[in-house]
């Protein structure tokens, strides 16, 4: 089946075609576990319209389960409600047909026989030479139970599984989950997936470290003085509060999410752009990565949060966190990467921001303003808008040699090229389809993980209030120092089209 052209916003056709390779070869049966809750509804449901309608995937069929009890028609109507309010581009009716055509859908009390029967149909309609890419978009605890199912329906061979965060509780729960898993799975079957990964500008640290000559020399202790990544969020529990209570700000973002970001910040050069060596180097900086001390850590708690529904009246549970971490290898030893996350905070943000070395010694005389501003910053913005700035002093115009903070800054919009973004979830399942492994956390760097946290986890720090709608306990300007965190900017991003033409 030949890829159509791809349709963005307005459902004008770009004329673009869907390059050779960046599908999968093969038709797909989508198993999706948890087919009706709110991940489904808001991400992967328009994430798989998309993918099909556009001509990613040659063919699909999508099998919703789940505790609901729902035949294909209801299942159709949540479906097409989840695409009408969460996808990001126009429905063309057409091509919503014929992916409503491709949904069945099979409640868990049907049992093992009857998701088996669903999937053998889905493939003969495919013509039989198909894969199958089972979602488990369900909670920690019912995972291993539907993995359960899917060895005992006997849907393991030519299929691959994606795994939703988190990936245990701590080491002996990862080691445990993971050995769960390999009796059914092989790991290179395995698909854990961090949505932060899928994003573009997250790719784009790769290409901006290692397409370009001029930044990778300097990528190292001898000429960047620290990292800071810094994920608030304004948003508060809505209805997650048992599992948030069970899992907290550390557990929910940093060993899932952050980490891998600082993997991708500080890992070598692969050997080639493909999955295995990129692993590898992620689980390199894992390997160097020094035991988190508890010391180096500020936990939060916003105020309010023992009085909402779920939540324990003497929770301890941190809905904010602040650490330190060194990575103790070659290229980074000595210099330290801050980390940033929490619920209720004063803004949303995803930034990542690298602070270069001031030079040794300044020529410039006192009041001329270097200096003044902090030291040099590259920023990367890590929402799904690309944006990226080096920030720099240059000279005031006019007599004199005063000195003013400038900056180079770049934004997607400004391409023209912002169509084209694959959403993460869209990115991640086109992965998983073709068996790239490149964006996913392999078993070994997971448990190396909850390895480096188990100083903090066996002796946590204790739980500071803050007020919703600021940016965390005060505390957190002590465990930076000398330096300052970056959020808020001083300087916001500027606007690439002012005028609004």
């Amino acid at each position: 089946m030949a890829p159509r052209c791809l349709r963005y916003g307005s459902g004008d056709s770009l004329a673009k075609k869907i390059p050779p390779g960046v599908g999968p070869r093969f038709p797909q049966v989508v198993v999706l576990v948890g087919a009706t809750g709110d991940l489904a509804r808001r991400k992967l449901l328009p994430g798989l319209f998309h993918l099909a309608s556009a001509g990613f995937i040659p063919g699909c069929k999508v099998i919703g389960v789940s505790l609901d009890e729902l035949d294909v028609e209801a299942f159709r109507v949540i479906a097409r409600e989840a695409v009408d309010t969460f996808a990001p581009r126009k429905v063309n009716e057409a091509d919503w047909h014929a992916f409503a055509d491709s949904l069945d859908y099979v409640p868990l009390s049907a049992g093992a026989a009857g998701l088996k029967h669903a999937v053998h149909a889905a493939e003969e309609s495919l013509g039989g030479n198909c894969r199958r890419i089972h979602y488990l978009s369900v909670p920690p605890n019912a995972a291993l139970s539907a993995v359960r199912l899917l060895g005992e329906a006997e849907l393991v061979e030519h299929s691959r599984i994606i795994m939703e965060k988190p990936f245990g509780t701590d080491l002996e729960s990862a080691v445990s989950l993971n050995g769960k898993l390999h009796e059914v799975f092989a790991e290179e079957q395995i698909f854990r997936i961090d949505h932060f990964l899928g994003k573009e500008p997250a790719q784009n640290i790769l290409a901006f470290r290692f397409a370009n000559g001029l930044f990778e020399p300097i990528w190292n202790r001898n000429f960047i003085d620290h990292v800071q990544i810094d994920v608030p969020e304004t948003l508060g529990l809505g209805k997650r509060a048992g599992f948030y209570e069970q899992t907290g700000a550390y557990r929910d973002m940093v060993v899932t999410h952050l980490f891998q970001i600082v993997a991708f910040m500080a890992m070598e050069p692969p050997t080639a752009l493909a999955p295995g060596p990129i692993s590898e180097e992620k689980n390199k900086v894992f390997r160097s990565m020094v035991p988190i001390d508890p010391k180096d850590v500020v936990r939060g708690q916003y105020g309010g949060y023992r009085s909402e529904e779920g939540v324990d009246p003497a929770s301890e549970t941190e809905t904010f966190v602040a650490l330190k971490c060194m990575i103790d290898n070659w290229r980074w030893a000595g210099v330290p990467f801050f980390l940033r996350t929490g619920k209720k905070l004063a803004e949303g943000q995803r930034i990542i921001s690298i602070a270069f070395r001031e030079p040794p010694k300044s020529m410039f005389p006192a009041g001329s303003g270097v200096g003044a501003e902090g030291p040099d910053h590259l920023t990367f913005d890590l929402a799904d808008a690309s944006k990226m700035s080096l920030s720099f002093y240059g000279k005031r115009p006019g007599p004199g040699m005063r000195l003013d903070k400038l900056s180079l800054q770049f934004a997607m919009h400004e391409t023209g090229l912002i169509g084209d973004v694959l959403e993460a979830y869209e990115r991640l399942i086109l992965d998983a389809m073709r068996g790239d492994h490149t964006l996913f956390t392999t078993a070994e760097g997971i448990e190396r993980l909850w390895e480096v946290s188990k100083p903090l986890l066996e002796m946590p720090p204790p739980v500071r209030a803050y007020p919703s709608g600021s940016w965390g306990p005060k505390s957190i300007h002590q465990l930076v120092a000398p330096n300052a965190w970056r959020l808020p900017f001083e300087r916001g991003w500027r606007d690439p089209n002012p005028t609004g033409g």
